[in-house]
């Protein structure tokens, strides 16, 4: 498997607060990774950094073998990196669709091409009958599919998924892992997802990689990792 993304060194620090620390882990085409990791550990921060929001203090990162350091946002969008937020922003007074068609157009430059970008993203989400209704009526399961449509409309190479089944029930949960594992088995995507629903990561996750206060912990296949006794102390704590 020909690597996708490589950090390596990776480490920022927020007024003398190490918020990442030396991490390093790679990506591989076509592969589901899973960052997880207690709150606090890092995880969002290290996002951040990989799409371009700030620069780490020190460190590599590298798609492709293309140093991503110094990117701005839109920049490392069309390098190949789409993300989705925590908390879902959609302009509500737009449409579904036209929510879509703006992430489209990054990728796009033709209007025509850009409308049929957003029809098959929202069809893949399985939001194509809610694409003539605005933003802001739409279920949290519904804006979260947004989220991650608007995202695979600027056709990334990898998506970063944060949080993206927080608040869904174990059904709904269930419909959003089914939608990435066809987009990676059709399309090849790779997937990089932080995520406490630890239902979803087990499910979704080629491997596993853990930090924990800032710090890379391991790494390894979902089954092996969960029965980690450090990954099992960074979670539930040692004993007295």
């Amino acid at each position: 498997m020909n690597t996708l993304l490589e950090l390596q060194g990776v480490t920022k620090s927020f007024r003398g607060l190490k918020a990442n620390e030396d991490i390093g882990f790679t990506v591989g085409e076509g592969e589901i990774v899973g960052l997880i990791g207690p709150n606090g550990a890092g995880k969002t921060t290290l996002f951040n950094m990989i799409a371009g929001v700030f620069p780490p203090d020190r460190g590599t990162i590298r798609l492709s073998g293309r140093d991503l350091v110094g990117l701005k946002p839109h920049q490392t969008c069309a390098a190949g990196i789409g993300r989705t937020f925590q908390i879902v922003r959609p302009f509500p007074h737009l449409t579904v669709a036209e929510n879509v068609l703006i992430g489209a157009l990054h990728a796009e430059k033709k209007m025509h091409a850009a409308r049929t970008r957003a029809a098959e993203v929202l069809a893949l989400v399985g939001l194509d009958a809610k694409a003539a209704q605005k933003a802001g009526t739409l279920t949290l399961p519904e804006r979260k599919c947004l989220e991650v449509a608007r995202a695979l409309a600027t056709r990334p190479r990898l998506l970063l998924l944060d949080e993206v089944m927080a608040g869904l029930r174990p059904n709904e949960t269930d419909q959003m892992v089914a939608i990435f594992r066809r987009l990676n088995r059709e399309t090849g995507l790779s997937i990089l997802l932080v995520e406490h629903v630890m239902r979803a990561v087990m499910a979704l996750s080629h491997r596993v990689v853990v930090i924990n206060s800032g710090r890379f912990l391991c790494a390894g296949l979902p089954a092996d990792v969960v029965k980690d006794p450090r990954v099992l102390e960074c979670y539930l704590g040692g004993e007295d």
